[in-house]
């Protein structure tokens, strides 16, 4: 799955527009490199996003094309 719809379907980012702007932008690291949206999200990947004064880092445990808001959680475990 590429970047930023994994982005948009874990809800960690709102929109899939904005995840993309985030990933041309480097905000959004994929193993400590900045990657581009096309990127093809792995299980095992750290993601790290920078967005304002917010940091999280995940760690991608599943991926689904589409998921429930309450099932979207499942789909990363947050590291820190």
């Amino acid at each position: 799955m590429r970047l930023d719809k994994y982005l948009k379907v874990s809800r960690l980012i709102k929109r899939r527009t904005i995840a993309n702007e985030a990933c041309d932008a480097g905000r959004v690291l994929v193993n400590a490199k900045p990657a581009r949206a096309s990127y093809e999200v792995k299980i095992g990947d750290e993601l790290e996003i920078k967005l304002g004064a917010h940091a999280l880092k995940v760690k991608v445990t599943g991926i689904n094309e589409y998921a429930a808001k309450s099932s979207a959680s499942e789909m990363y475990e947050v590291v820190q």
